[in-house]
């Protein structure tokens, strides 16, 4: 007869899900023990670097990633990247070791007593399977669930002593046959719903495109760059975006909303009509009152999911595939006889007179440096538009940036998206305040000899943090610089190679030869100026 654990490694491969993200307890040693060959697993030092790296596997690879957390302390730890996992929309199945049942009851040490209850609501499904059988098709079906629109993680608590377990043969093959379902999610809106929607986009005055994270996440890019062209509608980027949507060196692309309502409200003025595809309507922070759109215009939503669609403030939705939509309703629009307008010109970012670069020049010299397949990791919050700016990334599967708004992603994720993508160099801007929320992911690159460039952009303070207290007329809060931090000693007792640029071409040099070469991780440091972003 055959053990849980035989079905749970069969369950996994039917599923494609063979690396596996953890930081092992001993309530997880039984899952664990007698390794296959053919999994691999990947050694992270803290809960939270696990999940995020974990998280940038899935994202960049785009399949589904398997995390092992040690019992409630682990998922404790863990909590703040799944919060990032979930609003990531990271298709992520979450385990956790349990105490073994017959110790359940007296709450023993390392049981979790409400271990479904944890990890909510940051979690799509939280389960605890009844019987040691249930464990197979448990599995199966949370990976199911972490796959459908919205994707996200779901979370399942394993008591330790589940896995010796042996199973009859139907239990084994109600373990096989859940692995091996397929489900299709591609919902189509129907033709009056399409043939409306292009109705109203001809009768406008002046449209204009909205586009968010799922434009890039549900393989829609060509699709709503096709609707564009044929339009000749302006393009938007959806505040905080986490992924990049669309080509932004394309004459169409204006940039990035406002992340606040009255600005963002302001920034659409002019346009009657605003189709937002695969975004959040909107995601907002700070709070600035105002309208959320223009006297006299109206705004549709187009979705894959039907709960983002209900709790929109303004607006229609259409619930369906992006990619079947957009298409659908290029067909139904004619061809645009407006002439779009030609790209603006790159913009040469010069040195501050005291030798220090400016984030601005920094990102130009790492962009410069950078190969045009780069993959790129960003968490440095203060200096999002300079990177875009610097970057005009073009291409999909490009970049990911958290969309939870919680530091810790940015290091931890690119370790995770160089092992989904390893024929791609993958670059990490990231501040010195942010990455030392997951510092301990350089010691897996360097374990693993993962080479990510890690691009530490320094400035001995949380300046987003600085803009916030401007903002909010908080000036004189304690805690909002970090003095007397040395990253490349920190790196250097990690394993990882480092470096510290002073100026522009040095930085671009580095940038090209750490890209360059497959033998681990290569960590900058640049010291830069502060520069607080606007509204």
């Amino acid at each position: 007869m055959r053990t849980v654990r035989e079905s749970v490694l069969d369950v996994l491969r039917a599923r494609g899900i063979t690396t596996v993200f953890g930081n092992p307890g001993s309530t997880e040693l039984p899952m664990l023990k007698r390794f296959p060959e053919d999994f691999r697993y990947v050694l992270g030092l803290q809960e939270a670097v696990v999940v995020g790296m974990a998280d940038g596997f899935a994202l960049a690879s785009r399949t589904t990633s398997l995390v092992n957390l040690h019992t409630g302390p682990g998922t404790g730890n863990a909590m703040g990247a799944i919060l990032n996992a979930r609003a990531n929309r990271t298709p992520m199945v979450v385990t956790a070791g349990q105490q073994v049942r017959a110790m359940l009851t007296m709450e023993a040490l390392l049981a979790n007593p409400q271990a479904t209850l944890l990890p909510q609501p940051a979690v799509k499904w939280a389960y605890e399977p009844p019987r040691p059988a249930d464990v197979p098709a448990a599995l199966a079906r949370a990976a199911q669930i972490a796959e459908t629109p919205p994707h996200g993680p779901v979370f399942l608590s394993l008591p330790m002593d589940d896995f010796d377990a042996e199973l009859s043969e139907a239990e084994d093959r109600a373990g096989r046959v859940g692995a091996a379902r397929r489900i299709t999610h591609a919902a189509a809106p129907d033709a009056a719903t399409v043939g409306a929607l292009a109705d109203r986009i001809s009768r406008a005055r002046s449209a204009v495109l909205v586009v968010g994270d799922d434009v890039d996440a549900s393989g829609a890019w060509d699709a709503v760059l096709a609707l564009a062209e044929r339009t000749a509608l302006p393009v938007w980027a959806a505040p905080v975006s986490a992924r990049v949507s669309f080509p932004r060196d394309h004459p169409q692309f204006r940039g990035d909303l406002a992340p606040a309502i009255g600005p963002l409200g302001r920034q659409l003025a002019g346009h009657d009509l605003v189709v937002v595809i695969g975004a959040p309507v909107f995601r907002y922070y700070p709070y600035v009152p105002g309208d959320h759109l223009p006297e006299g215009a109206e705004l549709v939503l187009l979705t894959r999911d039907a709960d983002e669609a209900a709790r929109a403030p303004v607006g229609d939705a259409v619930v369906a595939d992006l990619a079947l939509t957009v298409r659908a309703l290029a067909e139904r629009l004619p061809a645009a006889a407006a002439h779009a307008p030609a790209p603006h010109e790159r913009v040469r970012f010069p040195e501050a007179a005291d030798g220090v670069l400016t984030p601005l020049a920094a990102l130009a010299a790492i962009a410069q440096g950078a190969p045009e397949d780069t993959f790129w990791v960003n968490e440095s919050p203060s200096n999002v538009p300079q990177f875009h700016e610097a970057t005009r990334i073009s291409s999909p599967d490009s970049y990911l940036f958290s969309a939870g708004g919680g530091l810790g992603f940015g290091a931890a994720a690119a370790v995770g998206a160089q092992l989904g993508t390893p024929g791609r160099p993958v670059v990490c801007v990231i501040g010195d305040g942010s990455i030392h929320y997951a510092v301990q992911a350089l010691w897996t690159a360097a374990a693993y000899r993962v080479p990510v460039t890690f691009v530490v952009l320094s400035n001995a303070k949380y300046a987003i943090l600085h803009w916030f207290a401007q903002l909010e007329h908080a000036q004189g809060s304690p805690g909002l610089d970090i003095p007397g931090l040395d990253i490349t000693a920190v790196a250097d007792g990690y394993g990882v190679r480092t470096h510290r640029a002073q100026g522009a071409g040095e930085l671009t040099k580095l940038v090209r030869d750490a890209t360059a070469q497959q033998d681990g991780p290569v960590l900058i440091d640049v010291p830069v100026t502060t520069e607080l972003p606007s509204l």
